[in-house]
């Protein structure tokens, strides 16, 4: 027979309120717990280090979540919502989301930030275990706790009642009640063990409910409050000028000339971080990659008068040694000719490609070259910043609020539990809001005009010209085919800055699937233009390069380009990838007639493998493209497969699939940047093209690729790789011209009698 519970004060610990009298699963209360337009923790909870912050039940029965990274609209903030929902027995529309405070994570030694290794704050690891099991554990821990204090008010055995629509219920006597009803005994219960989240089998909701973005409402209302939108009484505002060349440094300006000028009060000056200095907290990324540039910034009571002023301040700059580089093609030599230099940094090697290659026969050769590209969110970089003698308060649209509240504290030099950041909603991040150096000139631009808030803004040419870009990335592959047509030895030497530039060769499955394969990177020499992530970091490159190669292959082995690959990847143990490509094969029209000027490409990648099979996701696309003799291309269809493992929401991770397709879409038809004597050209969108609506074309979405396997994982990256070398490849379909850089818009795609006479 079940015993009867007892109640006792041991075991994890939880809180009554007595103010309010919410019982914190793990947690103190969090005040104001709804999911509102501005979606910050109003208050800066603090707490033993035993405290384990992650949701709250109020007497009302709402269930506040702590959400610990931001919400870029990639649905986290659901996401989290949806694993508290599976566990607890709470109503849908009883939970509520709030972001988790960074004072709080500091104050409990890294209780939110740890749970992802050092980058748990981040959207690039939203979609782990680690944070599944997180979630699922508190509320499973609030759920037992809550039965159990019904049990022992109602003098039952716990195995009789259950929790269910935010009720406890006790299905025998016809007894139910709140969980608010609940709390004062529930704080007091110790379980006989902690309990275990439900195992996949036992889930009612995830995998099967496509609950929508719960801040869609405010989105789509304008209620939402993201960085540009945040309104502080007495707030000034700041337009920011920094060195056109990276590394450059101010020579001078004249205030004077504008210090009549309406609305402006003073002009500051931003030194550039120091090289080498020493943290104060530790960094989830690197320190030096956060560095500001040296900069001016005009401060006014509106932003227009401050943009207004900047533009007539005469201002002097020296350029320092970026200033050499005259173009973009002087650093594209460069970034060839260091493939040709010894010493690189060997990532993959198996078998004797040298003497393989020694034998002779078909021998492939091919060198590829991707621009610099800027990740061009709609809402440019800005934020707000209160600073006084002692204390930093931020307002900021951070993809990553741990790296903003470290940047604070690394910035001023206060103590951490003088720094509060609130995290904004986000008007795209891409990796650009990743690393923090606008948060950090956020705050320095504001320590230069103290004790008033200072709103200060990158005008969309600024935020343009000072990115953290996606590196310029060269290659050169070469390959020798068996008998067979595959390939038996594998050479890859790739360039590019400092980071996972090559990723998409040196970490897929290709090397590892080929007898005899080398491959090594060149870091490039500083062309003193500043690198970061970009959606899908080094695949986004390394994908276009090593599937445009692929197809050259199938080309030279005279077999179709998607039966090449389904014999190449049966090598390899994780059946996923042909079982990806079969899916595309079989839902893309594969092998059926087009007319003249039209055809089809395939590619495939995996993002976040690591080499490893069953890691990461592995994703295909099928493009459908046409071009017209003179030379215009239109691409009418992209069909796209994956394997992620398992899924827990269909309808986002549908929407996730096609804002990559169309991400990498763009990247390859249209994106890239120029350099002219170390100043990046372009600055608005009309010199950086972006897809309209009209330009999208079909999306398909196939999930018959999916294995099942034990694991699930990032979404929105993958389809970056795969689209653009499917596209590449359907050009060469059509017009037999091989295309080895990007963007495509820029290539001469006239084919037939029109190439003819174009000489």
């Amino acid at each position: 027979m079940t015993d009867v519970p007892t109640l006792s004060r041991r075991g994890f610990v939880l809180s009554l309120l007595a103010a309010s009298g919410a019982l914190v699963i793990g947690t103190r209360p969090i005040l104001a717990a709804v999911v509102d337009a501005e979606p910050w923790t109003k208050d800066t909870p603090t707490g033993a280090h035993e405290f384990t912050p992650w949701l709250s039940i109020a007497p009302n029965g709402q269930v506040t979540v702590m959400v610990t990274t931001p919400d870029i609209g990639n649905g986290v903030v659901t996401q989290a919502l949806s694993f508290v929902y599976e566990e607890l027995g709470a109503r849908w529309d009883d939970l509520r989301a709030q972001y988790a405070s960074t004072s709080s994570d500091y104050a409990l030694g890294g209780v939110y930030s740890k749970v992802n290794g050092s980058i748990g704050y981040f959207g690039g690891r939203s979609t782990s275990d680690e944070r599944r099991i997180t979630y699922m554990t508190a509320a499973a821990n609030a759920r037992e706790r809550l039965r159990h204090a019904a049990a022992a008010q109602w003098n039952v055995p716990v195995g009789e009642v259950e929790a269910r629509d935010g009720l406890i219920h006790h299905a025998a006597s016809g007894r139910s009640t709140p969980f608010g009803a609940l709390l004062a005994h529930a704080a007091s219960v110790a379980l006989p063990e902690d309990p275990k989240p439900k195992r996949r089998e036992e889930w009612t909701h995830l995998g099967k409910d496509s609950p929508a973005k719960v801040q869609n409402p405010l989105v789509v209302s304008g209620a939402a409050v993201y960085g540009i939108d945040v309104k502080i009484p007495g707030k000034v505002y700041a337009a920011l000028r920094q060195s056109p060349v990276m590394g450059g440094r101010l020579k001078s300006y004249d205030f004077e000339s504008i210090r009549h000028m309406p609305g402006v009060r003073t002009v500051v000056e931003i030194k550039p971080t120091p090289a080498n200095e020493k943290n104060i907290l530790p960094s989830p990324f690197p320190m030096e990659t956060t560095r500001i540039q040296a900069a001016v910034a005009v401060i006014a009571d509106h932003y227009w008068q401050a943009r207004t002023a900047l533009d007539a301040l005469p201002i002097e700059w020296e350029d320092g040694p970026g200033g050499k580089w005259e173009n973009t093609q002087a650093m594209a030599d460069a970034a060839m000719a260091v493939l040709d230099k010894p010493g690189g940094k060997v990532d993959f090697q198996a078998g004797d490609a040298r003497a393989d290659f020694a034998k002779g026969g078909k021998i492939i050769d091919a060198s590829y070259l991707t621009p610099y590209c800027e990740h061009m969110p709609m809402e440019p970089l800005n934020g707000t910043a209160l600073v006084t003698d002692k204390t930093v308060e931020l307002w900021h649209p951070s993809q990553h609020t741990q790296m903003a509240f470290t940047l604070a504290v690394q910035q001023t030099g206060f103590a951490p539990e003088n720094v509060t950041v609130h995290q904004t909603f986000v008007g795209g991040g891409f990796g650009r809001r990743a690393y923090g150096d606008d948060a950090r000139m956020v705050v320095a631009v504001a320590q230069q005009y103290p004790g008033v808030p200072v709103h200060t803004i990158w005008s969309r040419e600024e935020s343009t010209r000072q990115g953290r870009y996606r590196a310029m990335v060269a290659g050169r592959l070469k390959a020798r085919l068996g008998e067979d047509g595959l390939p038996t030895a594998f050479e890859a030497h790739g360039s590019g800055g400092p980071g996972m530039n090559f990723r998409g060769v040196s970490d897929t499955v290709f090397p590892q699937i080929v007898p005899n394969a080398h491959v090594e990177t060149h870091i490039l020499p500083d062309l003193h233009v500043l690198n970061g992530p970009y959606r899908g970091p080094g695949y986004n490159s390394g994908a276009f390069i090593m599937e445009s190669f692929v197809d050259e292959l199938a080309n030279a082995a005279g077999v179709d380009p998607m039966e090449y690959r389904i014999r190449l990847y049966a090598k390899w143990q994780d059946k996923a990838w042909v079982k990806v490509l079969e899916e595309l094969r079989d839902k893309s029209g594969w092998g059926q007639p087009l007319p003249k000027g039209q055809a089809r490409g395939v590619a495939i990648g995996n993002w976040g493998m690591r080499g490893k099979p069953f890691a990461g996701t592995t994703c295909g696309a099928v493009a459908h493209a046409e071009v017209t003799q003179d030379g215009k291309l239109t691409i009418h269809r992209l069909d796209i497969a994956f394997d992620s493992g398992r899924i827990l929401n269909r309808d986002a991770v549908r929407a996730e699939l096609e804002g990559g397709a169309i991400f990498g879409l763009n990247m390859s038809l249209n994106e890239e940047l120029n350099v002219e004597h170390g100043r990046i050209v372009e600055g608005n969108f009309h010199e950086y093209p972006m897809l309209r609506i009209g330009d999208i074309p079909q999306l398909h979405i196939h999930f018959g690729g999916l294995s099942d396997n034990e694991r699930y994982y990032e979404i929105g990256e993958p389809p970056v790789g795969p689209v653009g070398p499917s596209v590449a490849n359907a050009i060469f379909a059509v017009t037999g011209k091989r295309l080895r850089t990007t963007p495509f818009r820029k290539q001469d795609l006239r084919w037939g009698e029109k190439s003819a006479s174009a000489g």
